[in-house]
């Protein structure tokens, strides 16, 4: 049997710069990865087949559609595999989550039979998330966010704090309610500097869709965070803490206080 993580992306800082004539937008991004997400089993069968369950399967509305089979159909990986998902991140939730599950089906295809010299164009006519969420490593991203340069984390280990207001947020709607303001490109240096310095441009048009979202923002703040910020278009928000006792006290105290939320603990990979 194989098993992966689907690791939950987020977005330290996300620049939008432009509007592009394909309807596209170009981005400056800096994609790092949490220890933690969704689970993936396989194993070989005469034909593919994908069993989802777990606390977020519900949202998953067409599994045979779903991107984990479109990433089987996309890879040589034998005559067929019985996959199982286990889906613990929220769905349209600014987690890269479907593209976190394909980028890990992936990862399995490479340990069992290698990947073809082309698969960065496959995974990127997936979904512009996927490339980075097969490398599950801290990197770079820009145009559509599928140009990749890896750079080294001097913020791996960092302990972090997922929130979810547990509403569904689309991507779309987001960049298209983006204001077209060009605020300037991300600034360089190591990942502490561009995650500190940065922002996320989708913030603003999110908040404005889910006012809730700030409330998010507003609750991480209050304990006393080194970064809190909204991740891709939303609605998820993350903190990244010094130590592992204050993130816990964090997810505890907000356990407390909104009960109703989702949270996941974990640590920049």
């Amino acid at each position: 049997m194989l098993t992966e993580t689907a690791y939950a992306k987020i977005n330290l800082a996300l620049h939008v710069r432009r509007r592009r004539e394909d309807g596209y937008h170009e981005l400056e991004t800096l994609f790092a990865f949490v220890d933690d997400g969704d689970r993936l089993s396989a194993v070989p069968t005469s034909q593919d087949a994908l069993h989802t369950f777990g606390d977020f399967a519900s949202g998953i509305e067409d599994p045979f559609g779903n991107i984990v089979a479109k990433a089987l159909a996309s890879l040589p990986h034998g005559r067929g595999w019985s996959v199982e998902l286990q889906k613990r991140l929220p769905v349209a939730a600014g987690l890269g989550g479907g593209s976190a599950d394909a980028g890990a089906v992936f990862r399995m295809v490479e340990q069992s039979h290698g990947l073809p010299d082309d698969w960065r164009d496959r995974a990127a006519r997936l979904g512009a998330d996927v490339p980075a969420c097969v490398l599950s490593r801290t990197c770079l991203g820009t145009g559509t966010g599928t140009e990749l340069q890896e750079i080294d984390n001097d913020l791996a280990g960092t302990p972090v704090l997922l929130v979810n207001p547990r509403v569904a947020l689309s991507t779309g709607p987001v960049f298209q309610a983006w204001d077209g303001v060009d605020r300037g490109g991300m600034p360089t240096g190591s990942v502490r500097t561009i995650a500190m310095a940065g922002r996320n441009d989708l913030e603003a048009p999110a908040i404005g869709s889910r006012p809730i979202i700030a409330d998010v923002l507003n609750a991480l703040q209050s304990h006393d965070p080194m970064l809190a910020r909204m991740s891709g278009s939303g609605a998820t928000c993350f903190a990244l803490y010094d130590s592992v006792e204050q993130r816990d006290a964090a997810a505890q105290a907000l356990a407390v206080e909104r009960p109703e939320w989702w949270q996941m603990t974990g640590a920049l990979r």
